[in-house]
C-alpha cells in the first residue's frame, strides 16, 4: 500500500455544511452527512478532518468513482484535477479528446465554450467547494471550539499547522479561480455557513488576498520536504506566489518578476532535487522513487483507496492508441480507452528536430500515424504519447488496471527552474514583442535549463549557451518539459500567443487548421447557474 494520506474514510464523513451555500451552486446528496460537531469527538478527528479538505482535490463523492455530491454534475465533469487539465491542456495546443459527445469536451477543445459548459461549471463548483471545506475546518478548529471539547495538548500543538494547511488549500482554489475565471465569490471562515452570497472579488482583489494570506501562513507551515506525502508545506505557498508573480502582468497589469525570482530561489533552497529519470515523475511509485525529491505538491491517486476519474486515470487510459493497443506497457488494460487522446501537430513539432529523437521527454508514438488530425473522431490519426504510466520505476504494476496509482504532479522543481529563467529574462528587458531576443538570460538560469536537458538526453549533447536562450526558447522548452501538466494555456496567455491569430493550432477556434479567437477567451465565463443564485456576481465581458 502506498504511503499516502488515507483520504477516503475521512471524506466519506466530512462533507461540510458550508458546501450547501447557494453561491457555490452545489447541493449535497445526503443531509445526514453534515454533522460536523458530531464528527469532532476525538483528538484524531482533527487530522481526519484535514484529510477531508485535501480529499476534495482527488475525490468527487462518497459512493465510488462515479459519484458526485455536486448536483447536476457527474464525476467526469467535476473532479478537481481533471477539469483543471481540460481547461489548461485541451483548451490549448497540446491534446485532443476523441469522444466529443462527452459533456463539454467539444466546446473546450475547440475554444467555443459558453457559460453553460459543464466543465466550466465543474471546475468553478469544485474550487468553491474547496473554499467551503477549508472554511468549515477553520470554524471547527478555533481556540474556543478546542476549549469546549477538551482537546489534548499534543493535538492542540499541531492545530496551527493544520489550520495553515487548510488556508493554503483555500488559497490554491482561489488562485485557480483567479487564473481561470478572473473573479470569484469571496468567502472566509468569518462568513456564516448556509446560504451566503459572497461578494465578488476581481483579479486585483484576489491577488492582494492571496499575497497577504500566503505570507501570513508561512510561519505555521512545515519546512519543505518535512511533511507527509500529499500534504502541503512552505514550498507550496512559495510556488503559488511564484506562479502569481510570473503572471502578474496578466492578472493585475503590474510586473513582479523580482518577486517571482525570490520565491523561486526560496524553493530551490528548500532541498529539492531532480529525479535522475524524467519519467519517474509520472509513474505509480512517484511517492517513493526519486521523484519524491522533485515533486513539490501532488494530487493523490490510488487505485484502491481513492478510485476516481482524475487526470492521471484519464491520461494513462487515454494514452493507449487505437492502433497500438499499448495499454499493458502503461499498466492498464491492453486497449485502454481506445485512442481517446492524441496530440495536435503543433505540439509534435516541438520535438521534430532530429536532436529530440534522443530526448526522454519525447514519448511520441509516430509509427503508422500522421501528425495531421483531419477529424477529431478519427482515432487513428494524430500521434499518441506515453508520458504518464501506471507502472512503477522497477517495472511493477499498479494496483488496478483502470484506476491508476499515479499521482498528478501539480507542482515540481523543473517548473521552478524554467520560471526562474523566464523571470530573469523579463526582468532584464525581454518582451513578448521580441520572443527571438537573445543574450538576456543569466548564466544561472541557463545552468538550470541545462540540468533539465542533461537529464532528458543523458549527457551534455543538447546543452545550450546563454546566447541560444530566448523567450521563444523558454516557451518551447516549457512545453517539452511540462506538457500535459496543466500549464500550457496559462503559458500561452502570458506570452500573448493564446488569443488572436499570431499563433494558431489545429482546431483552435473550431477551424481544422486553427483560426484567430477573441481576447475575451483569456478567461472563462462564470457559470450561468452561479450567476443565477448570487446577485453579487457579474459575467465576464464577451459572454
Amino acid at each position: 500500500m502506498k504511503t499516502k494520506i488515507k483520504l477516503l474514510t475521512a471524506f466519506s464523513v466530512l462533507l461540510f455544511l458550508g458546501a450547501c451555500t447557494d453561491d457555490l451552486n452545489v447541493t449535497p446528496q445526503d443531509d445526514n452527512l453534515f454533522l460536523t460537531d458530531d464528527f469532532y469527538t476525538t483528538d484524531a478527528s482533527y487530522k481526519q478532518g484535514l484529510a477531508g479538505v485535501y480529499s476534495n482535490l482527488s475525490l468527487t463523492g462518497t459512493s465510488g468513482p462515479g459519484s458526485s455530491f455536486i448536483e447536476g454534475l457527474d464525476a467526469g465533469t467535476s473532479q478537481y484535477g481533471r477539469t483543471l487539465w481540460y481547461m489548461q491542456v485541451l483548451a490549448a495546443d497540446e491534446a485532443v479528446w476523441s469522444y466529443e459527445n462527452d459533456p463539454g469536451v467539444r466546446e473546450i477543445q475547440r475554444n467555443i465554450w459558453s457559460a453553460e459548459n459543464p466543465i466550466v461549471r465543474g471546475m468553478f463548483g469544485r474550487a468553491m467547494v474547496q473554499v467551503s471545506f477549508a472554511n468549515e475546518y477553520l470554524r471547527q478548529t478555533t481556540d474556543a471550539k478546542l476549549d469546549t471539547r477538551g482537546v489534548g495538548e499534543a493535538v492542540r500543538a499541531e492545530i496551527p499547522t493544520f489550520r495553515a494547511e487548510a488556508r493554503l488549500l483555500r488559497a490554491l482554489a482561489y488562485y485557480h479561480l483567479m487564473d481561470l475565471y478572473g473573479k470569484a465569490p469571496f468567502l472566509t471562515e468569518e462568513d456564516l455557513p448556509g446560504f451566503t452570497a459572497g461578494p465578488q472579488y476581481d483579479r486585483a482583489q484576489l491577488f492582494a488576498f492571496l499575497e497577504e494570506e500566503l505570507t501570513a501562513i508561512e510561519a505555521d507551515l512545515k519546512a519543505p520536504r518535512t511533511n507527509e506525502h500529499g500534504r502541503a508545506d512552505k514550498a507550496v505557498a512559495w510556488m503559488i506566489l511564484a506562479k502569481m508573480y510570473l503572471n502578474a502582468e496578466v492578472y493585475i497589469g503590474t510586473p513582479k518578476y523580482t518577486e517571482c525570482i525570490a520565491q523561486c530561489n526560496n524553493i530551490i533552497g528548500g532541498g529539492y532535487s531532480l529525479a535522475p529519470n524524467y519519467l519517474y515523475n509520472f509513474m505509480s511509485d512517484s511517492d517513493t522513487n526519486s521523484a519524491r525529491n522533485e515533486i513539490i505538491f501532488p494530487l493523490i491517486s490510488d487505485g484502491q483507496y481513492t478510485k476516481n476519474y482524475g487526470p492521471t486515470t484519464v491520461m494513462i487510459n487515454g494514452e493507449v492508441g487505437s492502433i497500438e493497443q499499448n495499454g499493458v506497457s502503461l499498466g492498464v488494460g491492453a486497449g485502454g480507452w481506445g485512442g481517446a487522446l492524441r496530440v495536435r501537430k503543433q505540439f509534435a513539432s516541438k520535438f521534430e528536430d532530429a536532436i529530440y529523437n534522443g530526448d526522454s521527454r519525447n514519448t511520441l508514438i509516430k509509427a503508422n500515424r500522421s501528425a495531421e488530425i483531419g477529424s477529431i473522431s478519427d482515432r487513428d490519426s494524430g500521434f499518441v504519447i506515453t508520458k504518464f504510466s501506471n507502472r512503477t520505476s522497477n517495472g511493477g504494476q499498479g494496483s488496478d488496471l483502470t484506476f491508476v496509482d499515479t499521482d498528478f504532479p501539480l507542482f515540481r522543481l523543473a517548473d521552478v527552474y524554467l520560471m526562474l529563467a523566464e523571470a530573469q529574462m523579463r526582468n532584464s528587458g525581454a518582451t513578448n514583442s521580441s520572443l527571438d531576443q537573445t543574450g538576456i538570460a543569466t548564466q544561472q538560469s541557463v545552468d538550470y535549463i541545462n540540468d533539465l536537458r542533461e537529464r532528458a538526453f543523458g549527457n551534455e549533447s543538447a546543452n545550450v549557451s546563454v546566447s541560444q536562450v530566448s523567450l521563444q526558447f523558454i516557451l518551447d522548452e516549457r512545453l517539452r518539459e511540462l506538457h500535459w501538466e496543466s500549464h500550457r494555456r496559462q503559458d500561452l496567455i502570458r506570452f500573448n500567443r493564446y488569443t488572436g491569430g499570431n499563433y494558431n493550432w489545429a482546431w483552435k477556434g473550431n477551424g481544422s487548421n486553427g483560426i484567430s479567437i477573441s481576447g475575451n477567451l483569456k478567461v472563462y465565463p462564470l457559470p450561468s447557474q452561479s450567476l443565477a443564485v448570487n446577485p453579487n456576481l457579474t459575467q465576464n465581458p464577451g459572454y
